[in-house]
């Protein structure tokens, strides 16, 4: 049974139902209680008592400093638990230090270390140095907010084996070439056969490096949205040699389906700021390996998409969407700086959609697709759903196959989700990619009940998204986006027509609004959220509809 060691019996009753959801059938565990007011008052103070099967529950709506260090290991049967309660509806915030949190494996990186955590519902800021530190087998990152820290998220060269980054933010972070949102690496000397899997995350506006640069043995990139990189949206390669692990120990390979993969402007305005990607190597570590993307939404500046550079050994793409959103074409890839393991290029494709115009398309695809529009629900307000009609639905193969003797291990497919609409979204609430018969091109399927009926290039200023959970029960969360100042009235209607709750009726700024809409008071069946907006002068724009699935 557990133990709560903590004197208020307010905070036993409280957090009960939460313990029994965190730690189910778990004997012989501790559950801390960190805050102000607590027993610990600082997560440091709880480090060291660790043991596995342990739960730390934090307080939110308060500011802990930075320089946070685990070292103490949980088990693959009991893990130990960091996890941020909200309170207010605030997240506790971990702010400054040289690395806000770490989890360390002390040298010669053979024993056990902050092994088997799950790091959850924190938000992460200010650190000079990293604001993660993973150098661990075994960390879940979930529910985190990264920004403004000089690394947001870093996996130790040394030390570093598994790691799960699931439904976090990073945003804000990295400084010149060298410091990044994300950089990934696992220890393949001390932890081989080392995954990381990033999904349903949201990545954007880095202010140096890469969004993610990963050396990892394997990486599986999974149904997240990822833009606005001063350098590459995704450098994938090889360790670094001085990092401590002989080169050529593993080759390393990459799985990357399901993504938004957006190259916006540096900030001096230049869209031809770099590629999208950059595969092999960067001129300090190799991978030799193995690249494959598949239904990908891809759109690029001026720069190639494919960056091959350094030693690889082949690529494979299927499924994906190219644009550029300038309308000049599209540089499929740049092959000039490729070592190919087998003395010459490993390419394989098919059904892929491309912008007319574009260049530097491999010649080993079949079933290109080309044209001006690929149908975009609204690219102006980041939509890009395909809509109905468009040249990607059904385009895309079931059987994509790699190059003859090069297949690809583990390959996930179909893509069973799709990504977060540029935003974050809660644990556990991933859409998944509905089943429509042939599978379409990119990102996304078209949902002939989600309500986009949106004209290409209509002059709206606004854009109801699809709300998640969907079906849902009893609530589901609301998101709309502004580009400018308005009226707005969201109202449900049931399938008669009729209005049956006001959510909003009010003048919203500019941006994302997002509202959770309680349906315990409705029965189960078919509503229809519906989003009227007026400028200032009074001119009504076009109504947006979206259908809505309760299910009790």
């Amino acid at each position: 049974m557990a133990e709560i060691r903590d004197t208020s019996k307010i905070a036993r009753i409280a957090l009960l139902a939460a313990l029994l959801i965190i730690k189910p059938g778990v004997s012989h565990s501790t559950t801390y209680l960190v805050g102000p007011a607590r027993t610990y008052s600082t997560l440091n103070q709880v480090a060291p008592l660790l043991q596995p099967g342990d739960t730390v529950l934090v307080d939110g709506d308060q500011t802990y400093a930075g320089g946070i260090s685990f070292t103490e290991a949980g088990s693959a049967a009991n893990r130990i638990v960091i996890k941020g309660v909200r309170v207010n509806g605030n997240r506790p915030v971990i702010s400054g230090g040289s690395d806000g949190v770490a989890f360390r494996t002390d040298y010669p990186y053979d024993g056990p270390g902050a092994d088997h955590y799950t790091f959850e519902g924190f938000e992460v800021t200010g650190a000079t140095n990293r604001g993660i530190y993973h150098q661990a087998k075994d960390l879940i990152i979930r529910d985190v907010v990264v920004h403004d820290c000089h690394h947001g998220i870093l996996g130790a060269d040394q030390g570093s084996g598994s790691c799960l980054l699931e439904y976090s933010e990073v945003y804000a972070c990295g400084s010149g070439q060298s410091y990044h949102q994300i950089y990934m690496a696992t220890d393949e000397l001390h932890n081989p056969g080392s995954v990381f899997r990033m999904q349903f995350c949201y990545l954007h506006d880095g202010v140096g490096g890469n969004n993610v640069k990963s050396r990892a043995e394997r990486n599986e990139i999974y149904y997240n949205w990822i833009e606005g990189a001063y350098y590459h949206e995704l450098e994938l390669i090889g360790p670094d040699p001085s990092g401590g692990v002989p080169a050529r120990l593993k080759r390393e390979d990459s799985d990357v389906m399901g993504n938004v993969l957006w190259k916006k402007t540096k900030p001096s305005g230049d869209p031809d700021y770099f590629s999208v990607t950059r595969i092999g190597g960067d001129g300090t570590g190799e991978s030799h390996g193995r690249y494959r993307f598949v239904n990908n939404t891809i759109l690029s500046g001026a720069r190639p998409v494919f960056r091959m550079f350094d030693s690889l050994e082949s690529v494979e793409m299927h499924n994906n969407v190219f644009y550029r959103i300038d309308g000049n074409g599209v540089q499929i890839m740049r092959t000039v700086e490729a070592l190919w393991t087998t003395g010459s290029a490993v390419i394989a494709g098919q059904n892929n959609w491309v912008q007319t115009g574009s260049t530097q398309l491999p010649s080993q695809w079949t079933g290109t697709v080309t044209g001006s529009d690929p149908g975009f629900a609204n690219l102006a307000a980041g939509n890009v759903r395909p809509l109905s009609g468009s040249p990607l639905t059904n385009g895309g193969t079931a059987t994509p196959n790699g190059p003859p003797g090069y297949p690809f291990p583990s390959p996930a497919f179909p893509p069973a989700y799709v990504p977060p609409d540029g935003a974050l979204i809660p644990p556990g609430t991933g859409v998944p990619r509905i089943d429509s018969g042939a599978i379409d091109m990119g990102a996304f399927e078209y949902d002939p009940a989600s309500g986009v009926t949106i004209p290409a290039h209509a002059p709206v200023s606004f854009e109801l998204l699809q709300n998640f959970p969907n079906p849902f029960n009893p609530t589901t969360l609301i998101r709309f986006r502004l580009a400018e100042r308005a009226l707005v009235r969201l109202t449900i209607s049931d399938l008669s027509g009729k209005e049956v709750s006001v959510i909003l009726d009010r003048t919203e700024e500019a941006g994302t609004v997002s509202v959770v809409w309680d349906a315990s008071a409705y029965s189960s069946g078919l509503y229809f959220c519906v989003l009227r907006v007026a400028s200032g002068s009074g001119e009504q724009s076009p109504v947006n509809i979206r259908k809505m699935l309760l299910i009790r």
